[in-house]
This record gives structure tokens, C-alpha cells and sequence, in this order.
């Protein structure tokens, strides 16, 4: 593997170069693209979670003012065809064909079935209100939690079963270790459906040209290739006349990643029209129609020797999945990292699990940031929290006992996780000193003794990161996981880049361009990264499971180190020095004394325009390309820990997180600065989920958090001062050696909060075992208000 010398601007914090053009308001989204004569788009959606359809009768919308079509699922369909998720991953997978617009039955309120196209969104609204629609309401499966008894509702009649999919996992004698166990700990914890509300809601413009049969598609999307395959497949054309551009995205989150049936529908209207169509949800359709995320109810037992160790873990997860398996991926992927992950951060000699995932009239669950994580991580440390307790040892002590060491790795734990390049001791320590461990301790005791509710609460973690083609090739999933930058030099001596991963507001640009730039040994100002246009951007992965700087960071170190060398190749011919005497640094090629031969400028102007200039038999190669895929490991973990500070008002109930410390080991760190603000936009999004995010039904499936008045997002007065830092263990399957980081502050975060308030609460002899945790929760666990106690 080639070495990296240290150096420049790799592990340098700059901003995002965007970030003056977005301060100025010259942002330019989907959205914001109007061509001449566009037409808008409006979907009439059911108002029931279950439901037949009688009759539709859309007449008087067709003559409505401004009205240019009204289409109806039969209408679509003959320009589009219909899709169903399929996973050779997920043996014995039960998923419901999609469409475009509901035929005959509807399976969840927000499901679009009729599609208005008009001059402008209020003319399409207006004639929206226009159709009728006669359903016939059917018991709707709206509590998970029922889905598995003999008498619940189907949410599917035709499937026979609300099972979509089940899991079992065993490894090691289970039965044994709990048998033997001086310590059982455990725990029922209920999970809140949330979803990711992107600033930017989901949007499409979408253009045919009959003449040439080609599709545009301009869409806020994190995977501008995975849709274009799609759109490709669904709509029968070839990909080379499938264009798709996602320019700038105002946020993703995982919910920009899946194929969804509004999408499809604008772009099977554009093609029968031959007019653009622009689409943009309202917060209130994507509320009701986004991916959620997240309901889980999770049985879970761990047993502890009388030493002090992990010994075992058993797991019972019932996860809710909504109306249909997101495409392409499938909902149970949620599943299958929750499962995973437990217990990630410890050593241990027995699982055993097993995951139920249930079809819901509700909306379709998918992945959203830290796909699983949350869930494995709040088990496990809710777990490690209540043995600690128990034992009479201090939590942070327990851990360090129980710890995958550096030793011990590589090794692939019970749960079926390969773990190498960890830092979890290294991380504890640096926490440690971060917090003033024994000094913060003693003030949280002197609060108390004041009568004040204050809580310390830790969780470690384990993500995996950078997803390999093992997770999805070769469960026949079209889902690219190789990487791909192309890199040219100009002839001012500029570099100009084109790379496969997405931007969505990380600032992965940026960090192509500064490895770029040193691998080249060029000024990073002088470097211009091109994403997310399958026009000029080669075929890859886009944005998903971190991957930018770890895969595609790898071949922008590769696209680099090629262009380097060819030009070295070229200037050694010109100069008639040894290639390996020269050296290209700032922008100018110099030799053994540090002495500027020529400028890369220079270089670049004989290549492109004076090349009888060039010695006989150089052909000079100053266009590379260069692709990555990671042979060893079907994903990179990544390690940390945070820690929450709160308060309770005993008399409100309501929790103030006082603040919030994150270190995390996600090896090489390209860009400090955007590093961290994704670790901080992560344990927003985390904190969120616990106190205060909830997609909340009623038991007919009717939907009661449509707008951001019932769901509830943390503000700047909730969120907590949030103090990172970084332990770096480079990955060493890698050159640069970098991990996923967009995901670390969601995965553990909720979990530091929820131990936090139980630490909090625990003198009380109260604790809590759902999210969100709001005041009613808290105050019914402490016994201040009357009714059930709080789950």
C-alpha cells in the first residue's frame, strides 16, 4: 500500500468553499429552477391508512382553470412501470408491489392517488379539490405491537400476515451464560417513529424530449446514479438517455435516498406531456409521505460474571416498518444493523436475537442517519448502565472492563461485526480528562445534596461505516458502492475534478478538493470538484452510509497520485531530469534542491497547445481517472463516546441538557472544521429524538404530526453547548486512512441522554425506558402526576 507522507491539506480546517455563495442567498435548488412553461404538480392523497377504491371520478378537475391533465394510476402505467423491493439478503422478505398512484387500495393516509399537473401549484390544488374519490375504510394495523396476534388487522389482506420479514441470530451457549451469570440486568425499551425533516423537502423538475427520447430529472437526492438507473429501468429507457441532476441539496439524512412513487409519477407525466413538470413538497406532504425511521420496541437481557465481564446478550426486537418495504433497499435494514450492532463496544461470548418486522398502515419506514445505531447503541448502554448499577460500580470503570481491546482485533464478534482499528480505551481517557471525570461527579453530588435532579449519563459506540459492495451487491441490489473521480489539468494549471459521491450539505466537495490538492501538491483554491450530475460525474455511490471521504476520498488519493505522475512524466521529459528527481510543490514542478523548474501553467500550455514541443514518444496523459473499492471489510467501524449532562425540573418535568461532550475516533480526519459540524448536526438530530421527535397516529392510522407545530424539532434554546474531540486511529485497510464521520453524533447520542436522566432520576428509585422523553414521562416516572407509570 502506498505511504502518505503527512502534510498539508489533508487534516486541514477551512470551510466549505460554498458556504459564502449559501450566506449570500445564491443557493440554487431544485426548486429554484423554472424553465418557460413549466407545469406544476399536486397529488390528491388518501385521508384513510387503509381503504378500497370504489370509484374516482376526476371530471371536474380535468376542466378546472389551468388544468392540463389529471392522471390515475391506470394512466401512468403506460409510461411506467411498477416496482417491488427484493433482497437475497433478506431470505423470505414479504413485500407489496408499489405504483406510482394507489390502484383499487390504499395502504396508509398521505398515499398519493391521483397526480394534477397545471400552470401553476395553486391552479393544481385548487382542481385537486375537485376529485372524488369513494373509499370503503378497512380496519387499519396501525400499533405495531398487535401486528403479530392471531385477530390483528392486516395491513396487507393479500399477504395473509403482517410479518414482513423475521431474524434470528445465535452464536455461543446463551442458556449457559445466563445460567451462570452473578448479574442478569434488563430492560424493555420503546423507541418513538421519527423521521429526518431536511431544510430542503423532497423535489423533482423533470423534462422529456420525445424527439430524442431523453429524460431530465433535476431532483434534491443524495444518489443522482441510483435514480437514474431507476428512472431508467421504471420508465424503459436507456440510461445514457436518463439524465439526472442533483445539484444543491438542502439536506438528506437518508431521507433522499429512496425511490419514491411522486417521483416516479412527475416523471412518467413529463414523458406523456412532453412538458416539464415541477414537483415540491409541502412540509405537510413530507411529513405524511418522507421515510420514518425508528419504531422499535426491544426485550433485552445481559448477563455478567461474577468478575465483572459481559458475558452474554439476548435480544427480542418488533420493529414496525409502515405500509410497504422502501425500494431499493428495504426497510429491514434498520433491523438487521440494530441486531448487529449490540454490544458492540464490549467483549462477550454468547447472542443470541431475534427481530420481528411488521407491516403497518403507516408510512414507509427507511434509513435515516446512522441507519439501526441508536437503537444497538441505547440497548447496550442502557444495559451497561443498569449492571454497573448493580454491581455498585462506576459506570465509566464497568466499561473500561468490558472494552474490545486493541489486542483482542481483529476479531468478529457474536453478533457477526468485524472490528479492527478501535480506540476504545483511548477515547474513554480523553473523555475523562475532557469532563473533569471526578471533579464534575463531585458537583452533581453537591447539587443533589441541594435538592437539585441532576444526571450524568455515558454511552460508547461502535458505527459501521462506508458500506462495502457486500451489503447490497450481492444481495442483487443495484446500489453502487465503488467510487470513481476523474481529474484533468488545464491549461491555466488548474485541476478540474469530477467525482461519484454526492454533496447534500457535508461538505464532501471540499474535502475532495483538499486531498486533491495535496495529492498533487497544488494550492487547494486551485482545484474545482464537479458532483452530482450523471451527465459529467462518473457512475458511484453518491452520499450513504459516510462513505465520502473513506471510499471516495480513496479515489480522489488515487485520481491524484496518477495525475501527479503522469505529470512528473512530462516534465522530466522536458527538463530532461529523472521523474523521481522532481517534485511538484505549490502549483510548480521543482527539483532535488527545491528549485522551481516550471510551472504546472507552463506545463500545461506546451501539453494542450504546443506539443511538437514534447521530446518524440511522449504522449502526455493529463486526463486520469481512478476508481476505489475497499477488498478487505464489508464496512469500517468507527468508535467513540459521548456524554450528557441534564437537569430536571422536578415541578415542570421538563429536561434541560446542560451539555454535551462527543469524542470520536473516525481515523484520519480530512477536515476538521466540517468534521465537527457534522458531529454536532448529528447530536442535535439524536437529542432530538429524545426529547422531543415524534411521528405520531392514532389507532386508525390517522396521522398526527403533519406539521412542525405537533412534531417538535429541538431549537437553538434546547440545544446544549456541544464540546468534540478526536482520537485518530487511521483505518488500515486505506492509504489516507479515514472512517465515516456524518453519522457518529446521531448514533449514541439519545442513548447519553436517556442514561443521563435515568442517573438523574435513580435516587428517586424512578426510570425511564422510552423516547421521546417528555415531561409527562418524567414526571409520571417520579410519581408527580397520577395514571401509569411511564414505560
Amino acid at each position: 500500500m502506498e505511504a502518505r507522507a503527512p502534510s498539508g491539506e489533508i487534516g486541514r480546517a477551512r470551510p466549505d468553499a460554498r458556504t459564502r455563495r449559501f450566506l449570500a442567498g445564491c443557493g440554487r435548488f431544485t426548486g429554484d429552477t423554472r424553465p418557460v412553461g413549466a407545469l406544476h404538480a399536486c397529488f390528491l392523497r388518501s385521508p384513510h391508512a387503509n381503504a378500497r377504491i370504489l370509484k374516482i371520478d376526476a371530471q371536474a378537475a380535468r376542466r378546472a382553470p389551468g388544468v392540463e391533465a389529471v392522471f390515475l394510476s391506470d394512466d401512468l402505467a403506460r409510461a411506467c412501470k411498477s416496482w417491488r423491493t427484493v433482497s437475497t439478503a433478506f431470505p423470505g422478505l414479504v413485500s407489496p408491489t408499489q405504483r406510482p398512484l394507489a390502484q383499487d387500495r390504499v395502504a396508509f393516509q398521505g398515499e398519493p392517488v391521483a397526480l394534477v399537473v397545471a400552470e401553476s401549484r395553486a391552479l393544481a390544488e385548487d382542481a385537486a379539490e375537485l376529485i372524488e374519490v369513494e373509499y370503503e375504510p378497512l380496519p387499519a394495523m396501525a400499533d405495531y405491537r398487535r401486528g403479530l396476534e392471531e385477530d390483528a388487522p392486516l395491513a396487507h389482506p393479500e399477504t395473509g400476515s403482517n410479518r414482513a420479514w423475521s431474524l434470528d441470530v445465535a452464536t455461543g451457549d446463551v442458556e449457559a451464560a445466563f445460567a451462570q451469570a452473578a448479574c442478569v440486568v434488563e430492560d424493555e425499551i420503546v423507541f418513538s417513529r421519527h423521521t429526518g425533516v431536511p431544510l430542503e423537502p423532497r423535489t423533482i423538475l423533470a423534462s422529456f424530449d420525445p424527439s430524442a427520447q431523453r429524460l431530465e430529472a433535476r431532483i434534491s437526492h443524495q444518489m443522482p446514479h441510483q435514480m437514474q438507473a431507476h428512472l431508467a429501468d421504471l420508465l424503459d429507457l436507456p440510461m445514457s438517455r436518463v439524465r439526472v441532476v442533483a445539484a444543491d441539496v438542502g439536506g438528506g439524512f437518508g431521507v433522499k435516498m429512496h425511490v419514491y412513487p411522486e417521483e416516479i409519477a412527475v416523471c412518467a407525466a413529463t414523458r406523456l406531456l412532453g412538458r416539464s413538470v415541477l414537483f415540491v413538497a409541502d412540509r405537510v406532504e413530507s411529513m405524511l409521505s418522507d421515510v420514518h425511521a425508528r419504531e422499535h420496541v426491544v426485550r433485552a437481557r445481559m448477563a455478567v460474571s461474577d468478575e465483572g465481564r459481559i458475558t452474554a446478550f439476548d435480544i427480542d426486537d418488533l420493529h414496525g416498518i409502515g405500509a410497504y418495504s422502501v425500494y431499493p433497499r428495504s426497510s429491514t435494514m434498520e433491523t438487521v444493523m440494530a441486531i448487529r450492532a449490540m454490544g458492540a463496544p464490549y467483549r462477550f461470548e454468547a447472542y443470541r436475537a431475534r427481530a420481528n418486522v411488521v407491516f403497518q398502515n403507516k408510512a414507509m419506514t427507511g434509513q435515516y442517519r446512522s441507519v439501526g445505531h441508536p437503537i444497538a447503541a441505547t440497548v447496550t448502554e442502557r444495559l451497561v448502565d443498569r449492571a454497573a448499577r448493580a454491581l455498585g460500580v462506576d459506570p465509566l470503570a464497568f466499561r473500561r472492563a468490558n472494552y474490545v481491546r486493541p489486542q483482542d482485533m481483529p476479531l468478529v464478534n457474536p453478533a457477526g461485526l468485524r472490528l479492527l482499528d478501535l480506540s476504545h480505551e483511548a477515547c474513554l481517557d480523553r473523555m475523562m480528562a475532557l469532563l473533569d471525570y471526578e471533579a464534575l461527579r463531585g458537583e452533581i453530588e453537591e447539587g443533589r445534596a441541594s435538592g437539585r435532579i441532576i444526571g450524568l449519563g455515558f454511552a460508547a459506540f461502535v458505527e459501521m461505516t462506508a458500506s462495502g459492495t457486500e451489503v447490497y451487491g450481492q444481495a442483487g441490489v443495484p446500489v453502487a458502492a465503488v467510487d470513481t473521480v476523474t481529474l484533468a489539468l488545464e491549461p491555466d494549471g488548474s485541476l478540474k475534478a469530477a467525482a461519484s459521491v454526492a454533496e447534500i450539505g457535508q461538505g464532501i466537495g471540499q474535502g475532495i478538493a483538499q486531498i486533491l490538492a495535496e495529492g498533487v501538491g497544488v494550492p487547494v483554491e486551485s482545484v474545482e470538484v464537479a458532483l452530482g450530475d450523471t451527465a459529467s460525474a462518473p457512475h458511484g455511490g453518491g452520499a450513504w452510509s459516510s462513505r465520502g471521504a473513506a471510499i471516495g476520498g480513496e479515489a480522489a488519493w488515487g485520481a491524484a497520485r496518477k495525475l501527479r505522475g503522469a505529470i512528473l512524466e512530462v516534465a522530466a521529459a522536458l527538463t530532461q531530469e529523472a521523474a523521481d528527481a522532481l517534485d511538484i510543490v505549490a502549483g510548480g514542478v521543482v527539483d532535488a534542491s527545491g528549485r522551481e523548474r516550471m510551472t504546472l501553467r507552463a506545463l500545461a500550455e506546451t501539453v494542450h497547445f504546443r506539443g511538437h514541443e514534447l521530446p518524440e514518444g511522449v504522449q502526455a496523459q493529463l486526463a486520469v481517472a481512478h476508481s476505489y473499492r475497499r477488498e478487505r471489510d464489508a464496512a469500517i467501524p468507527t468508535n467513540g463516546i459521548q456524554a450528557s449532562l441534564v437537569e430536571i425540573d422536578g415541578d415542570t418535568g421538563i429536561i434541560r441538557c446542560r451539555k454535551h461532550w462527543v469524542v470520536e475516533d473516525c481515523g484520519r480526519v480530512v477536515n476538521p472544521l466540517l468534521v465537527d459540524g457534522q458531529i454536532r448536526g448529528g447530536v442535535v438530530q439524536g437529542l432530538g429524538a429524545a426529547l422531543f421527535e415524534e411521528c405520531r397516529y392514532d389507532g386508525a392510522g390517522e396521522f398526527l404530526s403533519a406539521s412542525l407545530a405537533d412534531y417538535l424539532l429541538p431549537m437553538a434554546f434546547e440545544t446544549p453547548d456541544i464540546e468534540i474531540a478526536h482520537v485518530e486511529t487511521p483505518y488500515s485497510g486505506s492509504v489516507i486512512g479515514a472512517k465515516g464521520a456524518g453519522e457518529c453524533g446521531t448514533c449514541a447520542a439519545a442513548a447519553a441522554f436517556l442514561n443521563a436522566v435515568n442517573d438523574a432520576i435513580a435516587p428517586q428509585g424512578a426510570s425511564i425506558s422510552a423516547t421521546p422523553v417528555t415531561p409527562e414521562r418524567v414526571l409520571r416516572a417520579l410519581g408527580r402526576i397520577n395514571g401509569e407509570g411511564a414505560p
